[in-house]
């Protein structure tokens, strides 16, 4: 299977699966998934978030998503069990269509290593 064709299959089981179990069937895009994500970095999942908070979800989640591409190193928890990330290199300029595969392909990664999907 070629590579493009494992990614969507992939992805489309993740929104499948979250969207399920979040969203009653309506399916998620790609900034709730991000968001979701950094709700369970955070590990505060029962709480409601104010807009600016969940800016910093969505930080968090990007962090972690792309730490392993070498953009993100973690650094700390804060005492109130914030995640804090150091930049380790720039992102590069990427086209939109870019950034999604980019982050599609982070978050398919991430639900792998969680064992979310195979």
């Amino acid at each position: 299977m070629a590579r493009d064709e494992q990614l969507k299959e992939r992805w489309d089981l993740v929104v499948k699966k979250l969207s399920t179990q979040f969203a009653d069937g309506d399916a998620l895009d790609l900034d709730s998934i991000i968001y979701l994500i950094g709700v369970q970095e955070l590990g505060q999942i029962h709480q409601d978030y104010k807009k600016d908070h969940k800016l910093d979800l969505m930080h968090i989640a990007i962090c972690k998503l792309l730490e392993p591409y070498g953009f993100y190193e973690f650094d700390f928890v804060d005492n109130q069990g914030w995640p804090h990330y150091k930049v380790k290199a720039q992102l590069p300029h990427l086209k939109a269509g870019e950034q999604s595969v980019l982050m599609k392909e982070a978050i398919v990664n991430y639900f792998v290593e969680t064992d979310y999907i195979e």
